[in-house]
């Protein structure tokens, strides 16, 4: 019974510095830039 406390432990303390290492590094979006791209539209 010790040693599944023990893991249960373990798991939170591991999923809490994943949580915390996520906040800092998780929020990796990419830059925007404006993109124009011009359109040729043929008129009959």
């Amino acid at each position: 019974m010790r040693y599944i406390f023990r893991l249960v432990l373990v798991l939170l303390l591991l999923a809490a510095i994943a949580v915390v290492a996520y906040a800092y590094i998780g929020d990796l979006t990419a830059q925007r830039s404006p993109v124009e791209t011009p359109v040729v539209l043929e008129v009959n």
